[in-house]
C-alpha cells in the first residue's frame, strides 16, 4: 500500500477515548534493619561459649542451609534481599534456612556483659557445630559471606562430617595482612570509645565495596544505615576476632606418593565479586581447593553478588546443589509458569 494511502487511512479512522480507572502499584517489601519474622522468628540457643541468637526458616524437616553474615551486619541485613528474590523463594521451598549471629551481632543487641571473652574464629566454628547439632540438624549446607564463610570453612575442616557442601561468597583463607591487621586494631579501638565514627564507617564500606565509587548509591546507604545500627561495642569484639584468624592451613591434595597436607573434603562454590577487594584472596583460598571438588566463580559488574547479582547467585547455587543430589525437581519453574501464561 502506498505511504499516501497509509496516512489517509490512519488519519480517517475513529480513535476511542482511553480512560485510567484505577492504579494497583505492587510495592516491594522494604528492607529492615530489625528482625520481622520473614527469615524465620528469632531463638536463643545456649552454647559452651555463650547463647546464639538464630532465626529458622521453613520446613524443620528438610535439610538445612546453614548460614553466617559478615562483619558490621547479621543475618537480616546480609540474607532479607537475597531470601525475597522470588527463584530464591522456590527453591527455598525444599528447605530449611537457619540464620546463625555471631555473638552480640543479632538485630537489637543488648552490649556483652563486661569480662566476656568473645570467642576465636575457630571457637565461633565449634560453636556453630553446638547449634547444628542441639537442633538436630540433617544434611547440613553452608551459605557464608566473607567473615562467615571463614568460620564455615573452619566448621569443615574440625568436623567435615557435619556439612554436604559449602557455598561461600567474598570468603578469605589467608590471616590479614599488615595493612588490614593495623585498621582493623584502630577500628576497634574507636569503636569501643567513640562508637561508630567516619574512619570505622569508610573502612567497613570498603570492606564490604571495595570501590565506593562504582556502587549503587541507594546499596551504600542502606548499608550505610545498617552498620549505624549495629552495637558498637559487640562490633568491635567480632572485628577484633577476625583480625586475629589465622591461616586456614588448606592445601591441595598432593600426588599419590607425597606428603598429604590439610585438605577440605566437602565441595566448595567460592563465589567474588569482581569489584570486592577480596577478588585476589579468593583466588588464593581457590588455588588451595581440590579442582575435583570445587569451583570459583566470579561475577562481573558487583561488589556484593547477593546484593547486586541475585539472579546469577540463584542460578549457580541452584545448579551447585543439584550436584550434590539435592532438589533435584526444581529447575526454572518461575519460566515454565511464565510459558504457560
Amino acid at each position: 500500500m502506498p505511504l499516501a494511502e497509509e496516512t489517509s487511512l490512519l488519519s480517517s479512522a475513529p480513535l476511542d477515548d482511553i480512560e485510567l480507572r484505577a492504579v494497583n502499584p505492587h510495592r516491594a517489601s522494604p528492607r529492615v534493619a530489625i528482625g520481622d519474622g520473614s527469615l524465620g522468628q528469632e531463638e536463643y540457643v545456649e552454647t559452651s561459649r555463650g547463647s546464639v541468637c538464630i532465626a529458622w526458616q521453613g520446613d524443620r524437616r528438610r535439610p538445612a542451609v546453614v548460614t553466617y553474615h559478615d562483619l558490621g551486619l547479621n543475618y537480616v541485613s546480609s540474607f532479607q534481599g537475597f531470601m525475597n528474590y522470588m527463584d530464591m523463594k522456590i527453591m527455598a521451598e525444599s528447605f530449611s534456612f537457619v540464620h546463625i549471629n555471631a555473638p552480640g551481632q543479632e538485630p537489637g543487641a543488648p552490649t556483652l556483659p563486661e569480662g566476656f571473652v568473645y570467642p576465636s574464629c575457630d571457637e565461633l566454628a565449634e560453636q556453630v557445630r553446638e547449634v547444628i547439632e542441639k537442633l538436630e540438624l540433617k544434611r547440613c549446607v553452608g551459605l557464608g559471606i566473607g567473615a562467615g564463610g571463614n568460620v564455615l570453612t573452619r566448621l569443615c575442616l574440625a568436623h567435615p562430617e557435619l556439612m554436604e557442601c559449602l557455598c561461600l561468597v567474598n570468603a578469605v583463607s589467608t590471616p590479614p595482612g599488615w595493612i588490614e591487621w593495623g585498621y582493623q586494631k584502630m577500628n576497634v579501638r574507636h569503636l569501643r570509645n567513640s562508637g561508630m565514627t567516619q574512619g570505622v564507617m569508610d573502612y567497613l564500606m570498603w570492606h564490604h565495596f571495595g570501590r565506593l565509587e562504582e556502587a549503587s548509591h541507594d546499596l551504600a546507604h542502606l548499608y550505610r544505615t545498617q552498620f549505624q545500627a549495629a552495637n558498637s561495642a559487640n562490633l568491635s569484639l567480632f572485628i577484633e576476632s577476625y583480625n586475629q584468624r589465622t591461616d586456614l592451613g588448606i592445601q591441595r591434595p598432593a600426588p599419590a606418593g607425597k606428603q598429604e597436607g590439610v585438605s577440605l573434603r566437602v565441595p566448595v562454590l567460592l563465589i567474588c565479586g569482581n569489584r570486592s577487594p577480596y577478588v585476589d584472596e579468593t583466588v588464593t583460598f581457590n588455588s588451595r581447593l581440590d579442582p575435583a571438588n570445587s569451583q570459583w566463580m566470579k561475577i562481573h559488574d558487583c561488589s556484593l553478588p547477593l546484593e547486586e547479582q541475585v539472579a546469577k547467585v540463584c542460578e549457580a547455587f541452584r545448579l551447585f546443589l543439584q550436584g550434590q543430589g539435592f532438589v533435584p525437581g526444581i529447575g526454572r519453574r518461575m519460566s515454565v509458569e511464565g510459558a504457560a501464561h
